[in-house]
């Protein structure tokens, strides 16, 4: 582990050590995956409950996954439903979003934090987040959710060279985001596209990209946008044939690949 990196995550554990006991927001992704491992390290998993919350827009896998984590540490997890789709104008996709769901979603976090007699409710993003639009920010500053990954000034490759020393096996996770985010603003959200975007990614996670994300455009005659590593593109090309046949099974009428590769958040490009 580099200096730089080592005093960083030091600064996290003296951090989370002056919390006491968390509450955390649980994704399993990435960053809230190294953020339970450093807060039980700092705290002992005792003062550290894990809450995911379940929702349609959140695939089985990473809920699986997210289980096995907590298990697999000893970390006490709590698993809510939250479904976005029941918050009034989520489903037609404004450009606040987020800010509606983790406005939502931080609101039964901290009640369930507040039943368990824990002060101190955080959230996992980190130190390069600010640059990137992100409306849920509002939420937790409006409703005092700590942030240590970005306070610890842990950007995402720190934390990834970290998890990777630590032996987490997220280090080389993809970006967590949840379903909603594969919708162009202003375009409805469904349960039914939600699950065509869920089965077209799992195909293509087990046919080994690790990378994706199937973007949807179109209400009437829905386009998959796909998104894989610049590295990956040939691969996918070259199976174009049976990606495009179990894809528009699922209910897309185009499917398309995106000659600029896998990025997060590129459906903010256009606000």
């Amino acid at each position: 582990m580099k200096n730089t990196n080592d005093s960083r995550y030091q600064a996290l554990l003296e951090l989370l050590r002056g919390y006491g006991r968390v509450c955390l927001a649980f994704s399993g992704g990435v960053d809230s995956t190294f953020l339970a491992y450093a807060a039980k390290e700092a705290l002992g998993a005792g003062n550290v409950l894990a809450v995911t919350a379940r929702s349609a827009s959140y695939p089985a896998r990473e809920l699986d996954e997210a289980r096995a984590f907590c298990a697999d540490h000893g970390i006490p997890h709590e698993v809510i439903d939250s479904e976005e789709l029941d918050i009034d104008g989520f489903a037609h996709n404004p450009p606040n979003r987020c800010y509606l769901c983790k406005r939502e979603l931080f609101t039964k976090l901290r009640a369930v934090a507040d039943a368990a007699g824990i002060g101190i409710l955080c959230e996992g993003s980190n130190a390069d987040d600010p640059g990137d639009y992100r409306p849920g920010m509002q939420a937790v500053r409006e409703l005092g959710v700590k942030s240590p990954l970005r306070e610890a000034g842990l950007t995402k490759d720190m934390i990834r060279e970290i998890s990777k020393s630590l032996g987490l096996p997220t280090w080389d996770k993809q970006a967590f985001a949840c379903l909603s985010s594969r919708f162009v603003y202003g375009e409805d959200i469904t349960l039914e596209r939600l699950a065509m975007i869920d089965k077209a990614e799992q195909f293509l996670l087990d046919e080994g990209f690790r990378f994706v994300r199937v973007r949807i455009h179109g209400n009437d005659h829905p386009i998959a946008r796909i998104e894989v590593r610049p590295a990956d593109i040939e691969r996918l090309a070259a199976m174009s044939g049976r990606v495009n046949d179990y894809l528009k099974q699922l209910g897309f009428a185009y499917v398309a690949l995106d000659l600029g590769g896998y990025q997060t958040g590129s459906m903010n490009a256009t606000l």
